[in-house]
């Protein structure tokens, strides 16, 4: 999944220097929804691995 969004990030930063706006915001609407995808799963796992060994 990370590696997914540092491609998604390059994307969008080359797209960005050559002037492409639509795919450059689309590649970065895409990576940051699934950094907070995965923010949320580690949090998750996280909380349900302090709940179970407590």
């Amino acid at each position: 999944m990370l590696e997914i969004i540092v491609i998604l990030l390059i994307v969008a930063a080359i797209a960005s220097l050559l002037g492409f706006r639509g795919i450059a915001g689309a590649a970065g609407g895409l990576a940051k929804l699934l950094i907070f995808i995965v923010l949320i799963g580690v949090l998750l796992m996280i909380l349900f691995g302090v709940l179970v060994f407590a």
